[in-house]
């Protein structure tokens, strides 16, 4: 009864508002399931319950649930019902860690190791960090996950002048960057759609053919020089990247 009673009070609605109520809707909606109120696997009300509790007709609960489905926020299952489907969205205004990003959300991150060692940078990655090749640098690859579920593949290099000792990675990689005094400003992200090979579609759970999300992150020191570089091959099942984009036209 207490748990219908914080669910109804989180749908409330403002019908002295200009947004449309089935965007009102929408919006509480998405907030539960991004705070993780709703989690992956957790059922929606029906139609008509939650037109009972919004005090809005069906037609607006439509609505709303049609704009959640079409993002891929809740999937509908035919005599089931509807059901959170557990993606993530990740801004990439922010510059934050695979770690912090999870719990914020009210997941357990987490990893499973698959390598950590000191190498010599070979010419693509002295490229990406600014070094000379032949450079001694740490290799972290591990697959990424949350609440146990894998979310990613993950592979860091950084210079060995930067983190002499890859086992002082133990969960989150910038965490221990921060506390040897090293704090990236900045990053570049690079974004491309590719299917998983089949080692990526085996440590993430996927049948083949599958989509991932590649992403090559750099990292910038306030003085310019590249901290760390991260390819990364993320569910595209699972994950959306969201991009704010901003008027560079001063006119209103």
């Amino acid at each position: 009864m207490e748990h219908h009673a914080r669910f109804e009070e989180s749908l409330r609605l403002d019908p002295s508002s200009h947004m449309p109520l089935y965007l009102q809707l929408e919006a509480r909606l998405r907030h539960m399931i991004e705070s993780s109120q709703l989690r992956r696997g957790d059922a929606i009300p029906a139609e008509r319950e939650l037109a009972s509790m919004t005090g809005v007709s069906r037609v607006t609960v439509r609505k709303a649930m049609a704009k959640l489905v079409h993002e891929g926020l809740v999937v509908q299952k035919t005599g089931a019902g509807t059901f959170v489907s557990g993606r993530f969205s990740q801004p990439l205004s922010e510059l934050s860690g695979f770690s912090h990003d999870m719990r914020a959300r009210g997941f357990t991150p987490g990893s499973h190791w698959l390598d950590r060692q000191h190498a010599m940078a070979g010419p693509d990655e002295a490229m990406a960090l600014g070094v000379a090749p032949g450079t001694r640098i740490i290799r972290l690859k591990r697959i990424r996950t949350a609440n146990n579920e894998p979310m990613a593949v993950e592979t860091a290099i950084v210079t060995a002048r930067d983190l002499p000792d890859p086992y002082l990675v133990q969960d989150s990689f910038y965490a221990v960057l921060r506390a040897r005094g090293l704090m990236a400003v900045r990053a570049l992200q690079r974004l491309r759609a590719g299917l998983a090979t089949p080692q990526e579609a085996l440590w993430l759970h996927l049948k083949q053919p599958a989509a991932i999300l590649q992403i090559e992150r750099r990292a910038f020191l306030a003085d310019g020089r590249v901290l760390e570089v991260t390819y990364s091959a993320y569910r595209a099942d699972m994950y959306d990247f969201v991009v704010e984009l901003r008027s560079s036209d001063p006119t209103p």
